[in-house]
């Protein structure tokens, strides 16, 4: 009996499902995600036009910061609405591995801003870490995007034998 012959856990009980229903932080966590990748789309071209034409750096800089900004306001509500919906504020098993990855998100984004305070790093060099930070980012959003899509599906499911039952 391997993996593949155990029951999938579901993303949600009812009772998290419930709870990730009518928390507040689920909305915050709509608008700020998007808000995030608007962010993170417009810094990404400073950054690389910088990279590119050696114009902008300190433009560059400046979204880099305001994406960091953006990213610990969605780390802190998202840990909220974690202990909201899971009891817990990080590492809840149904986002374990997200959380894993956010964490080095936050970390090369910090690194980032401590270099860029501290003058450790200039330039060329300081642009290059924030693309190490926007990498793992990309990663984590679309794992996010997956855990969004499998709690759709989840959800369309649940449905299902309701409107079988309903129809019948």
């Amino acid at each position: 009996m391997g993996p593949e012959d155990r029951p999938a856990r579901p993303l949600y009980t009812p009772a998290e499902r419930r709870r990730r229903d009518s928390s507040p932080w689920t909305l915050v966590q709509g608008v700020l995600a998007p808000l995030q990748f608007a962010i993170f789309l417009i810094s990404l071209v400073l950054v690389l036009r910088t990279l590119a034409t050696g114009a902008g750096q300190f433009a560059a800089e400046i979204s880099v910061v305001v994406k960091t900004l953006a990213l610990y306001a969605i780390m802190v509500t998202g840990s909220i609405w974690e202990k909201a919906v899971f009891g817990r504020w990080l590492f809840a098993p149904a986002f374990f591995w997200e959380d894993v990855v956010s964490m080095l998100v936050l970390a090369l984004h910090t690194a980032y801003l401590a270099a860029l305070i501290t003058g450790a790093l200039s330039g060329q060099a300081l642009l290059l870490l924030a693309l190490a930070a926007y990498a793992t980012y990309v990663v984590n959003a679309g794992q996010f995007l997956m855990k969004l899509r499998a709690a759709r599906l989840e959800g369309a499911g649940s449905r299902a034998p309701r409107l079988a039952e309903a129809l019948s």
